[in-house]
């Protein structure tokens, strides 16, 4: 399952559509890859189509072989961020209470079928496409391939993993930020970010609309540009496509690198610097005449992208239902769209006068250089940090790829070696709007020149993991919760008890906390976060829970079971009842908005 000699785009279609191969037989064998990966991550997917229906699929395509059509694409099987639409499959964009049926694919998606491709099924993300981690999703979070304790990045992370681990032999994710890039290099593999409106981005579900773009996951440069001569076609129906130019740019036999002044990129960490200096040595042997550039701009331009009004446009999509059911929200990612609704027209006009600022720049860098080389992440987390500052992080992750978008550039994330901790380290090429194809000759040729070989996948046994359910103080963003962040625990999601469950606020507790307690019939549904922790970490949590608060078994308005805080008898003395509320974050909203007392005055 490691080799993919045989197992790329072009030699599956080749095979395909010579007659060599059945669409059936490598349909057959992506089932197989498939459920053998299920065994260590099977969270890279949301959802996934029945095997019957997959292999009729495949046999349509046989019939369309026999029938003399020439496809592109002829059965090869790929995998869809679960943030575009598949006609038959659900769209969640990583939140369950999103999800809806589309009657109809995104224009990507139907282009790939037409040309033969066939849907896998769809793939986990950070939700809402908000994150470059991986982390941020009720679906679980993924680890790096090659060493499941990091970060496998995202947001595109089950396209990337699926892809890296040999599944299947390309995958779209989406870019806004450099979530079709972070995940490639984490990887091992080559992420392209096309030209904003190169491909179309109809029916996909938006971050920020005006700056998305769809973006490919492959390990063969060969099978990039093959994809991109299949979805590069103006779509009309997508307002934001754009009619590619008549001349656009080309790659000659030399061409200007542009490379960091020294000191620019303080940010890259020790084991990372050598492998962007063999990348640059690579591209300078192809015909590179290295040039520095300052480079400063760019990386401020980055921090716009969260730091501007562009965070807004998030809100937009997820208005309602930050309004309607916020919980339903993972608490990272609604931190950051929330803040969006606190940004005014005047906010974005500023916003837009400073990206133009930063556009003069960008005009000004390409009248010195052709194509851009930066590294495509400045280190790489594990999880257990991200957990523990997922803000920060994962900012930090996006120093050199955020303001591709911002300023109009198109981008391909190129492998470029592996850290001690067999993760991957990867350089990305920059360049103009419209200079695609010469991003991906170059790539091409690197590739041939970077020869890496990638570390055998991380199949190792994890520690086994306990769900755990909190009702109180150790709620995201209470008094508490560091307990859970500091042992690398991971939310699965928000929840309710079933509802056989009363809450009383007690008394005398610092910091306050809720008791849970099981009352049949008499009781209602009460809200909760789950969290998930491995064995011995669950064990820390539980020694240092104080009477009268103890963990037991707690049943959710699903049906499941989750271990949980209850309490004994003597926790409901001088207690309030607060049922009433459904929640202790409700209750203690109610509290802060009554009026408080005040004495008399003479």
């Amino acid at each position: 399952m490691d080799s993919h000699d045989a197992w790329t785009v072009s030699a599956i279609a080749r095979a395909v559509g010579s007659g060599a191969r059945s669409a059936v037989t490598v349909m057959r064998e992506a089932l197989a890859r498939a459920r053998a990966y299920d065994e260590f991550q099977p969270q890279a997917w949301i959802s996934r189509s029945a095997d019957d229906p997959l292999l009729a699929q495949a046999a349509l395509v046989d019939q369309r072989i026999a029938g003399g059509e020439r496809l592109v694409l002829a059965g090869v099987p790929v995998a869809i961020k679960d943030n575009m639409d598949v006609a038959g499959l659900p769209t969640t964009a990583g939140c369950p209470q999103f999800s809806y049926r589309p009657e109809r694919s995104a224009a990507v998606v139907e282009l790939l079928v037409q040309a033969g491709a066939i849907v896998l099924g769809k793939t986990n993300l950070d939700q809402f496409a908000t994150g470059l981690v991986g982390t941020r999703s009720p679906y679980g979070a993924l680890g790096c391939v090659f060493n499941r304790e990091f970060v496998c990045g995202g947001s595109s992370s089950g396209s990337a993993a699926v892809v890296a681990a040999g599944v299947v032999p390309f995958a779209l994710g989406s870019d806004t930020a450099g979530s079709g890039r972070v995940p490639a290099a984490f990887n091992n593999l080559i992420g392209f970010k096309p030209t904003r409106g190169r491909w179309s981005t109809r029916g996909l579900v938006p971050a920020c609309r005006s700056l998305d773009c769809v973006s490919v996951f492959c390990a063969d440069a060969a099978d990039v540009a093959l994809v991109d001569g299949v979805l590069t076609q103006f779509d009309a129906e997508d307002p934001y496509a754009r009619r590619r130019p008549a001349a656009t740019v080309g790659s000659g036999a030399r061409f200007r690198l542009g490379i960091a002044r020294p000191g620019q990129l303080g940010e890259l960490a020790t084991e990372d610097a050598p492998r962007l200096a063999q990348a640059q040595t690579h591209l300078q042997a192809m015909g590179g005449d290295a040039v520095e550039v300052d480079v400063a701009p760019l990386i401020e331009a980055a921090r716009q992208l969260y730091g501007g009004p562009w965070v807004a446009e998030r809100t937009a999509v997820l208005e309602d239902l930050l309004e309607r059911n916020p919980s339903a929200i993972d608490p990272t990612v609604r931190a950051v769209v929330q803040a969006g609704k606190g940004l005014s027209a005047i906010d974005a006009f500023r916003g837009l006068y400073a990206q133009q600022r930063y556009a003069r720049v960008a005009e000004r860098l390409w009248e010195q250089v052709d194509v851009l080389l930066l590294p495509t992440t400045p280190t790489i987390y594990r999880i257990g940090e991200i957990t523990a500052d997922p803000i920060g992080l994962n900012a930090r992750l996006g120093l050199y790829t955020n303001f591709v978008n911002l300023l109009d550039m198109t981008a391909i994330a190129l492998p470029a070696g592996f850290r001690s901790n067999a993760t991957g380290v990867g350089v990305s090429l920059i360049g103009p709007a419209w200079a695609d194809n010469r991003l991906l000759q170059l790539a091409a040729r690197y590739m041939q020149f970077a020869a890496i070989t990638a570390p055998p996948l991380d199949r190792q046994a994890r520690p086994a993991r306990v769900q755990l359910a909190v009702v109180g103080a150790h709620l995201s963003g209470m008094p508490l919760h560091w307990q859970l962040s500091s042992r690398a625990a991971r939310l699965v999601g928000r929840a309710r008890t079933a509802p056989v469950y009363r809450l009383y606020a007690m008394t005398n507790e610092v910091p306050a906390k809720p008791a849970l307690v099981h009352a049949g019939d008499d009781g209602a549904a009460v809200e909760l976060e789950v969290y998930e922790l491995d064995l011995a970490a669950f064990g820390a949590f539980v020694s240092e829970v104080p009477p009268p608060l103890a963990i037991g078994t707690v049943l959710l308005a699903d049906g499941s079971r989750v271990k949980g805080f209850v309490a004994e008898p003597r926790a409901l003395i001088g207690a309030l009842d607060i049922t009433a509320d459904g929640g202790w974050r409700a209750y203690l909203a109610r509290l802060a908005a009554q009026p408080r007392a005040t004495g008399a005055s003479s």
